[in-house]
């Protein structure tokens, strides 16, 4: 059975990955391995090197620690305002991709219609 941190790094790297719009194998490519190692590292079926990590890390312009985020440490517990994983959701990385389409110009605008919505529900 996977360890929970390599499961949590694992859905890290996928959601980072979908939310790049970059395929397993362009990810592979980038950091040079197989498609399907790729595949391991996101079901957790395979741990990932630090030295790998830090390639992946690089390969989708985000910093390590990124794929440490949201994982409780021992004794504490997730933030309760949101999920855990708060990528598992596909439709909040679609709308994390649409925030970064729209004109910056907007986005003032779209967080305060966002905020109105959370309000009235």
């Amino acid at each position: 059975m996977p360890h929970p941190v390599d499961v949590h790094v694992g859905k890290r790297i996928r959601h980072r990955r979908w939310l790049a719009g970059m395929s397993q194998q362009q990810l592979a490519d980038a950091v040079g391995v197989k498609f399907q190692q790729i595949q391991k590292y996101e079901t957790a079926a395979n741990r990932i090197s630090a030295s790998r990590l830090w390639g992946v890390a690089a390969a989708l312009e985000v910093d390590i620690s990124f794929f440490f985020e949201g994982l409780a440490r021992k004794g504490e517990e997730a933030g309760k305002t949101q999920p855990a994983d708060i990528f598992a959701d596909k439709e909040a990385i679609e709308l994390v991709r649409a925030w970064y389409a729209i004109p910056e110009a907007q986005h003032k605008r779209l967080l305060d219609l966002a905020h109105a919505l959370s309000e009235a529900g």
